[in-house]
């Protein structure tokens, strides 16, 4: 297998933990609140994703690492790619994505809502 097969698989490896940390990244700032720094804006951007119908700069890295080792590349994004096939086998509609992103910022609201909680809470100890 060429390395830029190799590559375009580490890229889909990336892919689906920054999109694991963009879903329940906040659940880590429960346990270690400076996460909130990298967390927070990586889940605005996965938000920013689904809602403007954009395609992640991992998408086009991969095809083309793809298309360097002889492989066929793919149209759409990751997510249609890779997840719906897993969750929704029909596809991806504008629909589906809007809920998507909707999926993600209600998880992480209350998350950092928990969080805001503990840490006033901890405050009115002292």
């Amino acid at each position: 297998m060429p390395i830029t097969a190799w590559l375009a698989d580490l890229v889909v490896i990336v892919h689906g933990l920054f999109i694991l940390f963009v879903v329940a990244g906040g659940l880590l700032v429960l346990r270690w609140p400076r996460v909130a720094w990298l967390h927070l804006p990586a889940a605005v951007w996965g938000v920013l994703i689904e809602w403007s119908g954009w395609i992640c700069p991992l998408t086009p890295l991969e095809n083309m690492l793809r298309r360097a080792a002889g492989q066929a590349g793919y149209s759409g994004g990751f997510v249609e790619r890779y997840l719906l096939p897993l969750i929704y086998p029909a596809g991806l509609t504008p629909a589906v994505q809007l809920w998507l992103g909707a999926v993600v910022l209600v998880v992480n609201v209350v998350v950092y809502a928990l969080w805001w909680r503990r840490r006033r809470a901890a405050r009115h100890h002292h």
